[in-house]
């Protein structure tokens, strides 16, 4: 127990936004203009076979001043580098500092204020020290379909394999995209694997009866009714679908995990962890949203699911298990552009202890060491 009256014992930020080298970014000498990082958040996790972890960094970079000259520009990805596009101010909507909304036409369109990068960095065997960084092997925007950026890597090792998905940011599409590596460092695109808004994509570690198995979590501005009386709130839900190789994948017809009606804490849910296999089950991290202001209070809850059948889940703790915490992110309060924001994106098995990755405050990359008889 630790002196927050948590449920872990150690709890800290790892990494930061001063600890990385926008030198050596790849879009460092792209654009003609000034940029820093706004974010180095939402690490996916994995272990790697010299027994380090690898966290694979969200690293968003903004462009220093964005507004110029009755202009709002974003950053893209073109073909044989990076653009600068700029957006008569008039036509914007800026009370997001992640992104700027579009008053044209008649659907909801935005741009971002930085472009998001992947970087690996590898650390101590219980995730609490940066041992090196690869700056060598970021993985940077390489398609039409990423040009506004690479985000949010989820990794999972089944097998042999290491696969890690991501979402990709474009005006042709909002996807979720695979990689695969045989050593968790270099990385093949294998291209789209989920079409338009479909977010949080969580490939299980391991697979069930020959087949990959994994979360899902499609997005929309409209969701029908559950019964007045239902236990369920409509709204985003964590989904499931199988595939034969990790490619091709065919929803499930059984619903997951559903946000519910009796509490706000969870009225969005999404998924974070990829599920790992423990003796009561596949052990599921995922995070729930409570409404506030722009944004809202994103917390990490968990749930067990059936090792043969995940659709069903046999326990669930709706005390959230990880929450945003200004305690840790006081030392660096001058860089805060957002709060009340934890979003676990990583499990790992370390001895006695879970490691658990999440971003926080879409800043920088928080460790948690959670015991795993809490979930016995």
């Amino acid at each position: 127990m630790s002196k927050s009256g948590a449920r872990y014992e150690v709890d800290r930020l790892v990494l930061v936004p001063d600890d990385i080298d926008l030198s050596r970014s790849p879009l460092a000498g792209a654009i003609d203009a000034e940029t820093y990082v706004l974010g180095a958040f939402n690490p996916g996790l994995t272990r790697l076979a010299n027994g380090n972890l690898l966290m694979m960094v969200r690293v968003a970079e903004a462009l220093r001043t964005p507004v110029r000259g009755g202009h709002v520009h974003a950053i893209r990805w073109c073909e044989g580098g990076y653009c600068l596009d700029a957006w008569p101010l008039e036509l914007t909507e800026t009370a997001d500092p992640r992104k700027f909304m579009l008053r044209a036409g008649g659907w909801k369109i935005m741009a971002l204020t930085s472009l998001s990068w992947l970087l690996p960095v590898e650390m101590s065997p219980d995730g609490l020290q940066i041992v090196t960084f690869h700056y060598d092997r970021a993985i940077a925007p390489q398609r039409n379909y990423q040009c506004y950026g690479v985000e949010d890597a989820r990794i999972s090792r089944v097998g042999d394999r290491y696969l890690m998905t991501t979402c990709s940011v474009s005006p042709e599409r909002h996807s979720t995209t695979l990689y695969s590596s045989a050593n968790g460092l270099d990385w093949t695109l294998e291209g789209i694997v989920l079409d338009h808004q479909n977010k949080d994509m969580l490939i299980f570690e391991g697979t069930i009866a020959g087949k990959y198995w994994a979360q899902t979590r499609p997005l929309g501005d409209l969701y029908f009714a559950y019964p007045p009386d239902s236990e369920w709130r409509a709204g985003p839900s964590i989904n499931l679908a199988s595939s034969p190789d990790a490619l091709h994948w065919k929803p499930c017809e059984t619903p997951g995990i559903r946000p519910h009606a009796g509490t706000v804490a969870t009225a969005r849910i999404g998924g974070g962890a990829p599920p790992i296999l423990t003796k009561g089950g596949w052990l599921t991290l995922w995070h729930g949203v409570e409404p506030k202001e722009i944004v809202g209070i994103y917390r990490t809850y968990w749930s067990l699911l059936d090792r043969d059948d995940p659709s069903i889940t046999l326990r669930t703790d709706h005390r959230p298990l990880i929450e945003p915490s200004p305690v840790l992110t006081r030392p660096i309060e001058d860089q805060m552009y957002l709060r009340d924001v934890v979003f676990t994106t990583g499990i790992v098995d370390h001895e006695q202890i879970y490691v658990v990755a999440s971003g926080e405050a879409d800043l920088a990359c928080r460790v948690t060491h959670i015991p795993k008889t809490l979930f016995d």
